[in-house]
């Protein structure tokens, strides 16, 4: 059976671990600055040792004020900080993938994705470099307001390694596209990651159940199996009582495979 983790704040995970250990849930881990702050030496390999049920994993890294490719060189130190701290957290935890936010907006670059490329070449060959000497992983970069591809395929072109691909985000795609899901998968296809699946009424970021939105699941996988990815399947409903029946959802679109 195909892997789909469970997306999970690190916070969460003692709260819920007798339903995640019953469940045997793969799980994708969040880690906010927050927790980054707070973590002490051995934190992340102790919890490791309570999944004691060898879950497949994947890792968020931290985006809430980062820009990796930001013009202000500070907020690019910071952000390249962070990045670095999710490293270590990965080589101690070993996932598939680690998914960043890219933080390409056209209103905030005026248009100008060249202006974003450049800085953001600053950061993603360290975080390449840090991630290379982790067995197997591979970095995703997340659509987020993103209404076009066109500035993440520049950018994961650039990079131009297997290990450097795309996260595609079925919620934020149907928030934030002014094009068809048809020139996202032509751009983007094939160098796709991971997903995280969630919906959403095209109004606000609710991270709702596989189908309770507009999201156009049948379109969405129809579109994912002719182009051949064999991405990271990753559920990113917030509300725990929405992850069986979105599994469910998941699976069936899977199984048609």
């Amino acid at each position: 059976m195909v892997p789909i983790h469970i997306h999970i704040p690190f916070a969460n995970i003692r709260d819920y671990l007798d339903l995640l250990r019953r469940r045997k849930y793969d799980l994708e881990i969040y880690f906010p600055a927050s927790v980054l702050n707070q973590l002490e030496p051995g934190d992340v390999a102790r919890m490791r040792d309570t999944l004691d049920w060898g879950p497949s994993l994947s890792i968020h890294a931290p985006f809430m004020d980062l820009n990796p490719g930001a013009v202000d060189t500070m907020v690019r130190s910071a952000t390249q900080m962070r990045f670095k701290q999710i490293l270590n957290v990965a080589a101690v935890l070993k996932p598939r993938s680690v998914v960043f936010h890219a933080a390409y907006d056209r209103w905030r670059y005026a248009g100008k994705r060249e202006v974003w490329l450049q800085n953001s070449m600053e950061t993603w060959p360290r975080v390449m470099e840090a991630a290379s000497a982790i067995d197997g992983l591979k970095v995703a970069v997340e659509n987020v307001f993103d209404e076009d591809p066109e500035a993440l395929r520049m950018l994961i072109e650039r990079m131009n390694t297997p290990s450097f691909g795309f996260c595609f985000d079925t919620g934020h795609l149907n928030l934030f596209t002014k094009v068809a899901m048809e020139e996202w998968f032509r751009a983007l296809g094939r160098h796709i990651v991971e997903l995280h699946l969630h919906d959403n009424a095209g109004d606000e970021d609710s991270h709702a159940a596989l189908g309770a939105g507009t999201v156009d699941f049948d379109r969405f996988f129809r579109l994912l199996r002719e182009s051949k990815a064999d991405p990271v399947y990753t559920l990113e409903a917030h509300d725990a009582a929405d992850i069986e029946p979105s599994l469910e959802r998941i699976r069936s679109f899977i199984e048609r495979e």
